[in-house]
């Protein structure tokens, strides 16, 4: 079964910085947990079939001016004490405009909190689904370590005691960021992008075996850690083996899969003398530069190919 995940309206309304109109109302114990949002364009005109009542009521100029122009009082009244009798977390009113007073009063009877924003309705819908989408996502825990090394969110994954945690201290000497050590939580934001950020109890931190704890944040300074990272490539170290065979073209790239999102995986064999922090970087910029149309495998290969077939006159 999975795990649904969920807002509460209190933190929602800080985040989009929300005037509550009816602050008597407790908005601790209302949850959101539809990332997306309703405009009740149907629902104003009386059609209530197939209403997203989970879903963030949000209206705008449009819905304003229908309030005010095609019905009658009495006639608003019954469509929102018909609307707010259906469990939705709350009404936003975009763009400063006030709610009219029968809202706020069907929202006190109905337990539902009118809002306000002075952002335009394009604007905080984006916003809001953005967020939403963000502290929504389907998400997994798993033993890591995220680092950003020039830019590309690299995941570096073995077994415990490897070396994951003396790589990433040496690439934040280098220059790089830390986002986070031995736990990663993993965000599923799309179908093509996933966030990883680290649990707020070890955020910051790394453990070295015969040393401990250190604060990486107060070491080197606040420009060597970050909140969160997209992953963009996972780095698998193992224990070296002479009979292994290992990758060394790299023409055929290997995935990772999490949360039924693919990313790009790199096995690296560790053995004593190799420089894991070089080695990292390495493969941050060659999957750059993948991502930007160049491909050195392929043109290596293209160039052997053109060379044999100079040479047989083929």
């Amino acid at each position: 079964m999975t795990e649904e995940y969920s807002v509460s309206l209190t933190d929602f309304i800080k985040k989009m910085n929300l005037k509550n109109h009816l602050p008597e109302l407790d908005t601790d114990s209302k949850k959101i947990t539809d990332p997306d949002i309703n405009r009740p364009a149907l629902q104003l005109a009386g059609f209530f079939e197939h209403f997203d009542t989970n879903r963030v009521q949000i209206c705008g100029n449009v819905e304003h001016a229908y309030l005010a122009d095609m019905h009658t009082r009495e006639e608003n009244v019954e469509i929102f004490d018909k609307m707010f009798s259906f469990p939705i977390p709350c009404m936003v009113f975009c763009r400063g405009i006030e709610p009219y007073d029968f809202i706020l009063e069907a929202g006190r009877k109905h337990n539902i909190p009118v809002l306000t924003s002075d952002a335009t309705t394009s604007s905080f819908v984006h916003e809001s689904v953005r967020w939403l989408h963000e502290q929504l996502a389907p998400r997994i825990s798993i033993h890591a370590v995220l680092v950003d090394v020039f830019g590309e969110g690299v995941l570096i994954m073995g077994d415990s005691g490897i070396g994951k945690s003396e790589a990433a201290l040496e690439l934040i000497k280098r220059g790089h960021r830390l986002v986070a050590d031995d736990v990663v939580e993993i965000k599923k934001i799309s179908d093509d992008q996933l966030i990883g950020q680290s649990p707020e109890i070890t955020r910051h931190f790394i453990e070295l075996r015969g040393i401990g704890i250190i604060d990486v944040k107060t070491m080197f300074g606040v420009e060597c850690v970050k909140i969160s990272q997209q992953i963009d490539l996972v780095i698998k170290l193992e224990e070296w083996d002479k009979d292994a065979r290992y990758d060394r073209l790299g023409l055929n790239d290997q995935y990772v899969e999490f949360l039924g999102n693919k990313v790009t995986s790199h096995s690296i064999p560790i053995r004593p003398g190799r420089n894991l922090a070089i080695i990292v970087e390495s493969a941050a910029v060659n999957h750059r530069q993948k991502k930007m149309g160049y491909n050195a495998a392929q043109e290596m290969y293209k160039r052997v190919t053109e060379n044999l077939q100079i040479k047989t006159g083929i």
